[in-house]
């Protein structure tokens, strides 16, 4: 999962695209950078870190021109702990072209022998951000045969990839001299819209990227649909997928984005509202609402979910943990209780919301289980008498291979156990799970476009068709350095996970 956002503009970008990434750094934490162009030349920075680290004053300075890309980065694939593999990513044949993606490319292996042996293309990284951005390369120069370049040409290109390319992406590219272009993977797993101002075309992964920077927001971009923005700021698209489908990453709208943003036509918090409503049924089903005496949630993206369940439910709904804003991914944290002293510095219980009442806990999603058990102890010293926890997203069993860093079967707590056997390892009093059906009705009901998700961490059922255990094996082995900083990256990857 990254956040990408990519101007073309009748005036200096840097600005505009700074302020975007500011706004999707929810996506990403890890790496962050910007590329711009002004007479056919690139200017790029690019590191490891936040976006208010990685950009100063000079560096702002350097990025000169009315047309740019960026990118904040949070690593699935290749080595998490490498500069390198920051984006943008880089090319210079045919035209010259940047390219930014959020995504997994499932068959970037194969794609990779493919770029040696036969497109006779050097990959220097273990990125498949640097896969995709060669395959696309070598596809216009395929099409264009030397001639000048025209939309026609990327839409044939775009089709191209997406007969070679499997797995999640959305792709925002720049090709020097010409403008942006922009796609999306042919199940538009993962999002992408549009945005317009006065003299201003945005695309980025989420709508509040265009609407806290003054955009109107104009649409999403279609599942296998290819839009390219000249640098005059006219805008062709075109279809180049033969049987697109939208199945949007459920996790998506369960916590991955921000609450204030619409993706593909449904209101990520009014699709958590939902969540919660529905979760409120299988509450009752478990414990009595007589039982319960205060609903908390635990921050931050359960919130909604939470409150919907206490008003249905007619319980109290109390604030009781307090989440520091300014811990971040500071190091590398090598065993369990420096790993449980994070968990405490990053939340705080107010011990007169828990003290002698019995609560129920409302979760957005529970992952490696580790972050939810010292949570629940957190509960109990503070002086509840019955800690519940309720998940608003069902028991994730399977590894996600799609752009979110659960790539292992071994690492989740529900795989191969039930439901009593998690709620043993967590020490709650009982424990509530979202069904994966209600999930799905709750979040679907609000796009009847929309006939399935991609809920594969959920139901382990890969909507691209092509997965294996042996894929499996193999994405989890391009994360990149040792074992035990590949779990504590992805543990600390995103900032709920605090695990």
């Amino acid at each position: 999962m990254c956040g990408i956002v990519g101007v073309v503009s009748n005036a200096p970008v840097n600005q505009l695209i700074y302020d975007a990434l500011l706004l999707l750094q929810h996506r990403g934490q890890d790496a962050a950078g910007i590329v711009t162009q002004q007479e056919r030349k690139f200017f790029m920075h690019k590191a490891k870190g936040m976006v208010k680290d990685v950009f100063r004053t000079r560096n702002m300075r350097t990025l000169l021109g009315n047309c740019g890309l960026g990118q904040v980065r949070y690593p699935t694939a290749g080595n998490a702990f490498s500069e390198e593999e920051a984006q943008p990513f880089y090319v210079n044949a045919p035209f010259g072209i940047v390219l930014v993606h959020n995504g997994n490319l499932t068959n970037a292996h194969a794609l990779k022998r493919e770029l040696f042996t036969v497109d006779h293309r050097h990959i220097n990284t273990e990125s498949d951000s640097e896969v995709l951005l060669n395959v696309l390369a070598h596809e216009v120069e395929r099409t264009t045969r030397g001639m000048p370049l025209k939309p026609e040409h990327l839409f044939e290109a775009v089709r191209n990839v997406h007969l070679r390319v499997k797995g999640s992406y959305a792709v925002i590219a720049l090709i020097a001299g010409h403008g942006v272009l922009g796609f999306r993977d042919p199940h538009g797993i993962r999002p992408l819209c549009m945005g317009r101002s006065a003299g201003n075309v945005v695309l980025a992964s989420e709508s509040v990227a265009l609407e806290g920077t003054m955009h109107q927001f104009e649409r999403d971009i279609e599942p296998g649909e290819a839009v390219f923005i000249d640098l005059e700021g006219n805008v062709q698209e075109k279809q180049c997928a033969d049987s697109p489908k939208l199945n949007p990453c459920i996790f998506e709208f369960v916590y991955l984005a921000r609450p204030d943003s619409v993706m593909d036509g449904i209101s990520v918090y009014q699709a958590r509202l939902n969540l919660g409503e529905t979760l409120a049924k299988r509450v009752i089903s478990t414990v009595p609402p007589s039982d319960i005496d205060v609903v908390i949630p635990i921050p931050e993206s359960s919130r909604p979910s939470a409150a919907q369940l206490a008003q249905l439910l007619g319980l109290p709904y109390r604030e009781g943990f307090v989440k520091n804003r300014y811990v971040g991914r500071t190091f590398i944290m090598p065993g369990q209780e420096v790993r449980k002293k994070s968990v405490r510095q990053k939340l705080n219980a107010i011990a007169s919301e828990f003290k002698g009442r019995n609560v129920l806990l409302v979760d957005d999603s529970i992952v490696r289980g580790t972050t939810s058990r010292e949570i629940v102890q957190m509960a109990r010293d503070a002086g509840a008498k019955k800690v519940y926890l309720a998940s608003a997203a069902p028991p994730v069993r399977f590894p996600n291979v799609y752009g979110i860093d659960m790539p292992t079967s071994s690492e989740l707590v529900a795989h191969d156990r039930n439901v009593e056997e998690i709620r043993a390892i967590i020490g709650c009093d009982a424990l509530i799970y979202q069904d994966v059906e209600g999930m799905k009705k709750a979040v679907g009901s609000l796009n009847a476009a929309i006939a399935d998700f991609d809920a594969s961490c959920f139901d382990g059922i890969y909507v691209t068709g092509d997965i294996t255990g042996d894929d499996i094996t193999r994405l989890r082995e391009t994360r990149g350095g040792s074992q035990e900083e590949q779990d504590d990256a992805s543990r600390l990857a995103l900032p709920n996970f605090v695990e």
